[in-house]
């Protein structure tokens, strides 16, 4: 008998299904994997899920653990007194730290001794002739001008002594920086060994490397010149660098070719093709210069600086003042000449052949000298001065009075100072401080890895611990939160005024003087209006530092909007979008490197002040900078600078987008 089996029976999915479709799981591995914030977000998820319970159990989930500190202030306050008493006797400040001291002063002297003789009317003429040369008749006039400025301010003879340190000052600076780029600029391996160093030297704060130098100098001018070198030589050495190693290859192939050795190489290719990066590193490391004239004067350096600082004790506004002015015009004067010089050529007005010129201009100035001590007229006359210190103080009161108490409707200033501390800076401190140690360290691990790679994630993950390792956990996470508030702040303001002066050719003419005086003006000339406004405490150190930031941030956001594709604005137009869809849908968008580069420079920038505002009530780390420096103690200041250090590390590496992050590297 046959048996019949019945054909297997298929399984039949219900309807609506498709067998061959993913599973949701196998949907959200392809979608993990097509993201790389995603595939970052998961990896962090996974090593905290491992290691956070493990730090929780072992060290707590409060601040920093006591037990991962390590305490410096022996062996620093040992090396301290070590100098102290060494300074005087041991070899090494006797031959080699007392004749760099010495050739310092000498340098100094000299110069001072040379614009003495040039007399006021050699100095302003030598000044306006430079700037004809290299910049054309607009900037020679403004250069006049200047100087002259400066002599009706009864400020010339400070103006001198500033110049002169200045001169000295900005030479060794571009010597270092040009010397340190060199080497930087031919050397892969130099190049990344020195990058962390000039990282170092622009992130510490000035205050803080003050009292080493004091230490070993002593007070006065070679203190105050090399501090300014520490500060000023690394946009010189960045710069140089910068145009050493974005050669165009295929001119040195050419070179190369011609049988042109190492050395022809560079003189006759590379240092010519580099030529603008060259002048743009002295031109920004003149500006870095000037602005440490007041913070010189701290340590014993003379001439406008003092003047502001000992204003600053005084509470006296219109002096400061007119001291601070000389330093803001003798900035804007050099930065138009070296921005000038660094043009193309052909940019500026160079009437006549290039000698003749120079010899015009060098027999004009002896001309002019030589009339003006035939005059017995060397230093600028007593009489043509205008006091603007009455002035200035009397519209201080003024809004003093009219705008601290309260103004009808909107409270005054003192009330804006006080919500803004009681409603912004406390609740975000308390939650910086309330945060996990732990929890902080995979914040900063997150947000770092998001926009860059794993080494810049690590990079921002090991400066903040090393505030931790420091002991000053607590008092980071209060500047943390004062920076913060301000970068905010800044950033808000900053946009606001930039988007008009990216669309308005006019209103960026207009802005241009007032950012040039807001960016040039020394932090400690409008620190005491701020501080007469909103009393002393962590608000008016925040004002301080939004107004120091602000210029920068308008200045680079408004030039990325005013980039931006006019191809792209005209297709949008076309489309019927109104103003507003245009600024978010297109300028926006398409000037995002801009932006957050605004928003890189708005934290670089505020965090540069915090040590200013702990000089009117900001505490926290930038007190501790200040008490160090006036009580000699190494250990506090030195550790508190190193911290704010680390602390503007991690801030660039979370707000700096890192090339090759968009590939998950």
């Amino acid at each position: 008998m046959t048996v019949h089996t019945a054909p297997p029976r298929m399984k039949t999915a219900p309807p609506g299904r498709d067998d061959t479709a993913p599973s949701p799981v196998t949907l959200g591995l392809r979608a993990l994997r097509a993201r790389p914030a995603a595939r970052k977000l998961a990896v962090l998820a996974v090593i905290a899920a491992v290691l956070a319970p493990l730090a929780a159990v072992a060290h707590g989930s409060g601040s920093w653990p006591a037990a991962l500190t390590v305490d410096l202030t022996k062996p620093l306050t040992g090396a301290s007194d070590w100098i102290i008493d060494n300074r005087d006797s041991h070899w090494a400040f006797l031959y080699f730290f007392g004749h760099i001291s010495g050739a310092i002063i000498g340098a100094v002297h000299a110069v001072y001794t040379v614009l003495l003789a040039l007399g006021w009317a050699g100095v302003t003429a030598a000044a306006a002739l430079l700037a004809w040369r290299v910049a054309g008749v607009r900037v020679a006039v403004t250069a006049l001008a200047s100087f002259a400025a400066c002599g009706l301010l009864g400020m010339w003879v400070p103006t001198m002594r500033t110049l002169a340190l200045m001169i000295v000052a900005v030479a060794v600076s571009v010597a270092v920086g040009a010397l340190l780029g060199l080497a930087a600029g031919l050397s892969d391996r130099t190049f990344r060994a020195l990058r962390p160093v000039l990282d170092t030297m622009q992130a510490l704060p000035a205050f803080a490397y003050l009292l080493p130098v004091v230490l070993v100098f002593g007070i006065g001018v070679a203190p105050a010149v090399l501090a300014t070198v520490v500060y000023a030589a690394p946009p010189m050495a960045r710069l140089t660098a910068l145009g050493l190693r974005s050669t165009d290859g295929g001119v040195l192939e050419a070179v190369e070719s011609l049988g042109a050795t190492g050395r022809q190489r560079l003189l006759t290719a590379r240092l010519p093709l580099a030529r603008r990066e060259l002048l743009l590193g002295v031109n920004q490391t003149i500006m870095m210069a000037l602005s440490m004239a007041v913070i010189a004067s701290v340590i014993g350096a003379d001439g406008l600086g003092d003047r502001v600082y000992q204003a600053l004790s005084t509470v006296d506004v219109g002096s400061a003042l007119a001291a601070g002015i000389p330093i803001v015009l003798l900035a804007i004067v050099l930065d138009r000449t070296t921005a000038a010089a660094a043009a193309p050529a052909g940019a500026g007005t160079r009437p006549g052949s290039a000698w003749l010129g120079w010899v015009l201009a060098a027999v004009v100035t002896a001309a002019v000298a030589l009339g003006g001590r035939v005059l017995g007229s060397r230093m600028w006359p007593d009489g043509w001065t205008v006091a603007i210190a009455g002035p200035v103080n009397d519209a201080k009161d003024w809004m003093v009075r009219h705008l601290y108490n309260g103004v009808p409707g909107i409270g005054g200033t003192a009330d804006w100072a006080a919500h803004y501390t009681a409603w912004v800076l406390d609740p975000l401190r308390d939650g910086l401080q309330a945060l996990p140690w732990w929890g902080a360290l995979l914040l900063v691990a997150a947000l770092a890895w998001l926009i860059g790679t794993w080494r810049t994630a690590l990079t921002a993950v090991l400066s903040l611990a090393a505030i931790g390792v420091l002991g000053r956990w607590e008092l980071s996470m209060d500047t943390l939160s004062q920076v913060l508030a301000a970068v905010a702040v800044t950033l808000v303001l900053g946009f606001a005024i930039a988007v008009p002066a990216a669309r308005s050719p006019r209103v960026a003419r207009l802005l241009r003087p007032v950012l040039d005086v807001f960016q040039t003006m020394p932090q400690f000339v409008y620190l005491i209006p701020v501080v007469a406004l909103f009393g002393i405490g962590r608000a008016p150190a925040a004002a301080a530092a939004v107004v120091y930031a602000l210029p920068a941030v308008v200045r680079i956001a408004s030039e990325g909007l005013r980039q931006v594709n006019p191809g792209a604005m005209e297709s949008a137009r076309s489309l019927g979008a109104t103003g507003g869809q245009q600024l978010r849908q297109v300028q926006f968008p398409l000037a995002r490197p801009q932006l957050l580069l605004a928003v890189n420079q708005a934290v670089v920038l505020v965090l540069s002040v915090v040590i200013i505002g702990g000089l009117v009530g900001g505490g926290a780390l930038g007190y501790e900078v200040v008490f160090g420096l006036a009580q000699g103690d190494l250990a506090t200041g030195l550790t508190a600078g190193v911290a704010i250090a680390c602390l503007g590390l991690m801030l660039d590496r979370v707000t700096q987008p890192t090339k090759g992050a968009r590939d998950g590297a």
